[in-house]
């Protein structure tokens, strides 16, 4: 995989300190990307280039990440068949609440597959992202497979530690 296969927009410089925890995880699964910011409100036409041409650059995903009741996640998926999936920014007054219903809100026939405002949801649009390259790429699919056993295991790790601290103060 040469070619970035996940396109990451964002509408803001502001909005990457949420979208860098997609980035982390794209890295975790050795996914190559491509990272840009793009406003649907002050940059309409380079966010329409963006999504027209995602595809003939080689990307197969694109993950839009904003805030502000922005539309940045509608008008890319507005422009592209690729699968569009969007990350809204608690950077606003109402604490994402505007750009969850923004984004999640779209009319049929022009889907958008929305996640959880801020952090968390930066991190499931690019294990998502993963999910859906899986389906073409086998090696994104056996990382998958590791990262939800170590994801259990954690879970069992963190169990036996709180097991123990209970009885140690018994």
């Amino acid at each position: 995989m040469n070619k970035p296969l996940v396109g990451i927009v964002m509408g803001s410089d502001s909005d990457f300190p949420v979208m860098e925890e997609a980035l982390k995880v794209l890295d975790s699964f050795s996914i190559k990307y491509e990272v840009t910011i793009a406003s649907a409100h002050r940059t309409p036409e380079k966010t329409s280039q963006f999504s027209r041409n995602a595809r003939d650059r080689g990307m197969e995903v694109i993950i839009a990440g904003a805030g502000w009741a922005a539309h940045l996640a509608g008008v890319i998926a507005s422009g592209t068949t690729l699968p569009v999936i969007g990350v809204p920014i608690d950077s606003s007054p109402l604490n994402g609440l505007d750009s969850l219903l923004s984004t999640v809100q779209m009319p049929a026939g022009v889907p958008v597959a929305t996640m959880a405002i801020g952090k968390g949801g930066a991190r499931n649009a690019a294990v998502f992202a993963a999910q859906i390259l899986s389906l073409k790429h086998s090696e994104i699919n056996e990382k998958l497979d590791a990262y939800r056993k170590n994801m259990g295991m954690s879970v069992e790790e963190k169990d036996n530690k709180l097991r123990e601290k209970l009885k140690a103060d018994r």
